[in-house]
């Protein structure tokens, strides 16, 4: 059964094509994943399923009464309320249901003059759908769902209004999946999910009875839980069966044949080309090369996909920092309240240490003590010398108003403008992505702008808060390279441990400083 029909679709911005003539139908149960380079349209594509963009063109159809579920990291929470109550609203339906039905019996006991038995009628049906939906065991599910995606650790009773963009998307993430909508349509969900919570949500996505759309880069996540593929590219998507494995496989397979069909009708193009040129001017064979003409004026000229730039990431070194890097001296990091008890640890020259734990609990505060961009609570911390430090910001607060260019420029003056391209094209940018404001990228093309200017800042030390969150496979890969042969210092966060484990040479958990408890 179709839930919804595509026909035709087109969209752009500008000159910029997104998406030209793309067709399909998802079926009833499907579990899609949707992947393709950094600035193909993977977002917008949500965008248009969800009704927030009219596409250019086309035709959207979805069936009757389906509801569907989109996680927009831009949905603005109620102001003044709670994160309880903002999981609650997932039920709102019900909790209408519960008012229309006390207020009924309300009617019952004050209205001598009401028809009882419609009043019961209509009272028995509503109790009916209140216990069918398990109304009376919604507090129960809602800190179930909370707890597994780190949720309640950040206090139930909490205003919404103090969370970050991090923690409002898990918050968007849980009242999602209470709704269990007919088809979620999940972008990134586990950019701010740590590892413990990421396995919870790949069960729930393995046994999930309805159909979802999912965009990760998370390659294993994302072949644990799908069985197809939507894949976007050169303004095209095409559909997979099977996973990310299977979908390599037979995308090569493809490639492989297309480009042997290609020199086999080059060949034949250029044989036919060359027997026209030879024949045309003499009478006897213009016939025969006026017909060789014809054919070639009819060929189907098949085309290959232009290759998409790779990126290529190199760390530019700095001298050598002192030893010590920094030390904590019963440092209590926090804000308003403790979120460790007192610390003391060293950060020395040449260490790579991965900074492990659910969310919460002080990862990026901890790095942003390190930093000196946040004052402890108490305690201190001794910096080294000679050091030139790098640091990519899980969240940036302040969204740049100019182009690719002139960012990176702001921060090499002295270099030309073609040298200041030619930067961003070696991090995977194309020309139009650079020369577009940054503000209209994708969150994958925002976060390699804000990683050419660390790699092509001379650097001793690395600060790393999620540099991977939103990128693709291969900026991800060329990432990794870069990391391991990196000879500074790095203290990293990231939630996949496939991405960190070849760099680290330490792990640090935060679980064992917290005062906030283990998720």
């Amino acid at each position: 059964m179709s839930i919804c029909t595509v026909e035709h679709l087109s969209h752009g911005f500008g000159d910029r094509g997104i998406f030209d003539d793309v067709s399909f139908r998802l079926l009833k149960g499907e579990h899609v994943g949707l992947i393709g380079a950094n600035g193909e349209g993977k977002s917008t594509f949500f965008s248009v399923l969800s009704g927030k963009l009219k596409p250019e063109e086309g035709k959207i159809t979805w069936s009757s009464k389906v509801r569907v579920g989109y996680l927009d990291q831009h949905t603005v929470l109620t102001p003044g309320s709670t994160i309880r109550e903002t999981l609650q609203s997932a039920f709102k339906y019900l909790y209408e249901a519960e008012t229309e039905m006390l207020s009924l019996y309300t009617q019952m006991a004050e209205d001598a003059e009401m028809d009882l038995d419609k009043a019961m009628e209509k009272v028995g049906i509503l109790q009916d759908m209140l216990e069918h939906h398990g109304f009376y065991h919604l507090d129960i599910r809602i800190e179930e769902v909370a707890a597994a995606l780190g949720v309640s650790a950040l206090g139930l009773d909490r205003p919404v209004d103090e969370l970050s963009g991090g923690q409002r998307t898990k918050v968007l993430l849980t009242k999602l999946l209470l709704e269990e909508p007919d088809i979620l349509l999940l972008d990134e969900p586990t950019n701010y999910l740590d590892e413990e919570h990421i396995v919870w949500l790949k069960k729930y996505l393995q046994t999930y009875e309805n159909a979802f759309i999912l965009i990760s880069h998370d390659v294993p996540f994302l072949n644990d839980v799908v069985n197809l593929i939507y894949h976007v590219e050169n303004r095209q998507l095409t559909r997979y069966v099977g996973n990310v494995e299977d979908f390599n496989r037979l995308y090569e397979q493809n490639k492989r044949l297309k480009e042997s069909a290609f020199e086999r009708q080059q060949a034949e193009i250029a044989r036919l080309e060359d027997f026209v040129a030879r024949n045309k001017a003499n009478v006897a064979t213009v016939g025969m090369a006026k017909s060789r003409q014809k054919q070639l004026d009819k060929m189907e000229r098949i085309e290959l996909t232009p290759e998409k730039p790779k990126p290529v990431f190199r760390f530019k070194v700095a001298k050598t920092s002192g030893k010590l890097i920094s030390q904590a001296h019963d440092l209590v990091i926090g804000y308003t309240k403790p979120l460790s008890r007192p610390l003391n640890f060293a950060v020395e020259r040449g260490q790579k240490i991965a900074l492990v734990g659910a969310n919460g609990l002080g990862k990026s505060t901890l790095l942003k003590n390190i930093l000196g961009l946040v004052e402890p609570l108490s305690g201190f911390l001794e910096t080294g010398e000679m050091l030139y430090i790098g640091y990519f910001e899980q969240e940036v607060q302040k969204q740049s108003t100019h182009t690719c260019i002139d960012e990176v420029w702001r921060t090499f003056p002295s270099l030309t403008q073609q040298e200041i391209r030619s930067l961003l094209a070696k991090v995977g940018l194309t020309r139009q992505q650079l020369e577009s404001k940054v503000s209209v990228l994708s969150g994958g093309e925002q976060a390699k702008v804000r990683l050419c200017k660390i790699l092509n800042t001379p650097t001793n030390v690395l600060i790393l808060d999620e540099p991977t969150n939103h990128l693709d496979v291969d900026a991800k890969e060329e990432l990794q390279k870069a990391l391991i042969d990196y000879p500074g210092t790095i203290v990293l966060v990231s939630h996949e441990p496939e991405f960190y484990r070849p760099i680290i040479s330490e792990v640090w958990n935060v679980e064992d400083w917290s005062t906030q408890g283990i998720l």
